[in-house]
């Protein structure tokens, strides 16, 4: 091997170096999220001891809901249908005689361009799918896909789009995706995604 090779070849081996650093530097960032970890159905202080996000106890013998101190995200940590969401800005814990009994929250911490909002809908679906989650009522509320015609009806006003899955006999949701007028951004199309989680309430 001449001294040319030599010097390619080590500048092979630091390239490989620096990207598996780099991929180890987002792996840790991610995990150094704040995280709300909860199953539906749970002692509320269960999810409160777990999570690494601060939130509130919850209210003893009231039914109402708590919202984390932090941008937070979502850890469905059901061992068949787990689930992780992006950090979410709007995010609230439903409770019950201090147990949990829904979510709703944004999966975000802004409004998203469309490709972003895409982006986050289809991996969460693709999440869902691979963990056994089944969409439901496709009749009426067929699952999101980047394709002209879905993109078409979000950015109609009046339109927006939801889709509904189940998870077995245990778990309903219900994702929402509109148009948001920013403020801050006047002349750009941004979206809102809304997700719900709650227990099964029979097929549909």
């Amino acid at each position: 091997m001449n001294l040319l090779q030599r010097m390619g070849w080590r500048r092979g081996v630091l390239a490989l170096a620096i990207a598996a650093l780099l991929t180890l530097v987002a792996i840790e960032v991610l995990s150094d999220d704040p995280e709300i970890a909860l199953l539906i159905g749970e002692p509320y202080e269960s999810m409160r001891q777990r999570s690494s996000a601060s939130i509130g106890p919850a209210i003893p013998g009231r039914s109402w809901f708590s919202v984390p101190k932090s941008d937070a995200r979502l850890r469905f940590i059901d061992p068949t249908y787990g689930f992780v969401t992006p950090l979410a800005r709007f995010f609230t814990v439903m409770f019950d005689d201090e147990h949990i009994h829904g979510v709703r929250m944004s999966p975000q911490i802004e409004p998203l361009l469309l490709d972003d909002t895409l982006k986050v809908v289809l991996d969460l679906q693709e999440q869902w799918r691979n963990a056994g989650w089944v969409p439901i009522r496709v009749k009426d509320f067929p699952s999101f896909a980047d394709t002209p015609q879905w993109r078409a009806q979000l950015r109609d006003e009046n339109k927006g789009g939801s889709a509904y899955w189940r998870a077995g006999d245990k778990y309903q949701l219900m994702l929402v995706v509109s148009r948001f007028e920013d403020v801050k951004r006047p002349t750009e199309e941004r979206y809102l995604i809304t997700l719900g989680i709650h227990r099964s309430r029979g097929v549909q």
